[in-house]
């Protein structure tokens, strides 16, 4: 692309992280320095496939005086979509679900209404898609957005640092709880396949216990590491527990005798079915170490309660950086790559290269060892 007149459109696929709108901003800013207009897509692609549904048509001229005053609002102007996925479209009719390659028809919208470029706010499955979507011959830059920072191409999403924020928060009134209630707080946070969340946030507390996907746990080392601070006169505990953190393959997790009664197949061990994931780490471990310890335990859940809330400056500054960024890289001819930030620059990594990728926590990271320095058990009975 060069410098002329341009109309790029800028959507959010996924779910919703805090300070969406500094994207926008800084995209918006950076294309109104160069003369270009913007447009936004309502709810992932769904503002075009569905017009209908909206009363501005599915998209929104967006200036500089719009997305200024956003940027310090919660919530997200265009809104955001799980489910956008233009190559299975969703029908319901009396008698049937059906879906339909909706793919075409969304380049040919495009085309018509003249977008030389779509920047894409994207997680990990989103980037999946947007990459298909290039391969048909959409011109695209993403933009990377995850609350877990668990996507390999980049140092650090968006919206992970307000959400580490939030957690730290939460996790803060949970450990007061416990001192003040003499037991063991056990709180899960996000983070299905990578503990980065969960890590950097029991750190911030000086919690007792963080469990990760990335190490098996082992409930009778974290309940010795706690037993021996009950021995030298601590009166309580805190253990943080990523979502996605599972037991060792030679401990037999301790089962919740109603659920078990109730639903067998709920229980969460494995081969069956776990109805309700939310919860099920805290609530495991919470058993576990009750067993193991004497101490009463409670569970509690973060959730998405995690991504609500003002940005933090980071997020704001983070979000404006990526939205320049990827107006950048449309000016300079670049097309299905996705905005990463490598200290100490931005880069254009191709989305081939990004797609289906996990940044877990390394063994060697200095998160862990400053973990395991504090004294911090991470299940597996290692230290310093």
């Amino acid at each position: 692309m060069n410098t002329q007149k341009q109309k790029v459109a800028i959507n959010i696929s996924g779910g919703y992280v805090p300070g969406i709108n500094s994207v926008i901003a800084g995209a918006v800013l950076a294309a109104d320095e160069l003369g270009w207009e913007v447009t936004g897509i309502r709810d992932g692609f769904d503002g075009l496939l569905f017009p209908d549904r909206y009363p501005d048509g599915g998209m929104i001229k967006l200036t500089p005086a719009i997305v200024e005053s956003l940027l310090s609002s919660t919530g997200v102007i265009l809104g955001t979509s799980v489910s956008s996925d233009p190559f299975h479209v969703r029908t319901v009719s009396e008698y049937s679900v059906n879906e339909t390659d909706r793919s075409d028809e969304l380049l040919d919208i495009i085309r018509r209404e003249n977008i030389q470029g779509v920047i894409s706010v994207a997680g990990n499955r989103s980037l999946g898609i947007i990459y298909k979507l290039h391969r048909k011959g959409l011109r695209t830059v993403c933009i990377p957005k995850s609350v877990e920072n668990d996507m390999e191409a980049t140092m650090l999403s968006f919206g992970f640092n307000s959400t580490l924020s939030f957690t730290t928060e939460i996790l803060e009134r949970a450990r007061q709880a416990a001192e003040s209630a003499g037991k063991i707080g056990v709180v899960e946070v996000l983070g299905e396949h990578s503990g980065w969340l969960a890590l950097q946030s029991a750190i911030a507390v000086c919690a007792d216990a963080v469990l990760i996907p990335e190490i098996p746990y082992e409930p009778g080392k974290v309940a010795a590491k706690l037993q021996g601070k009950f021995n030298r006169g601590k009166t309580y505990g805190l253990v943080v527990v990523a979502e996605g953190a599972s037991p060792s393959k030679d401990h037999k997790n301790v089962e919740n005798p109603l659920r078990a009664s109730l639903s067998p197949l709920a229980t969460g061990s494995e081969g069956s079915h776990v109805i309700e994931r939310t919860g099920h780490a805290a609530e495991t471990v919470a058993l576990e170490l009750r067993r193991f310890t004497a101490h009463d335990t409670y569970p509690l859940v973060t959730g998405q309660l995690v991504k609500g809330g003002t940005p933090t400056a980071t997020d704001r500054q983070l979000g404006v950086a990526y939205g320049t960024g990827a107006i950048l890289a449309l000016k300079e001819n670049q097309s299905g790559v996705m905005v990463a930030f490598r200290p100490p620059d931005l880069k254009f990594i191709p989305l081939k290269e990004a797609i289906n990728k996990i940044r877990t926590v390394p063994s060697d990271s200095i998160f862990m060892k400053v973990a395991r320095g504090m004294g911090i058990s991470l299940g597996d009975g290692g230290g310093i």
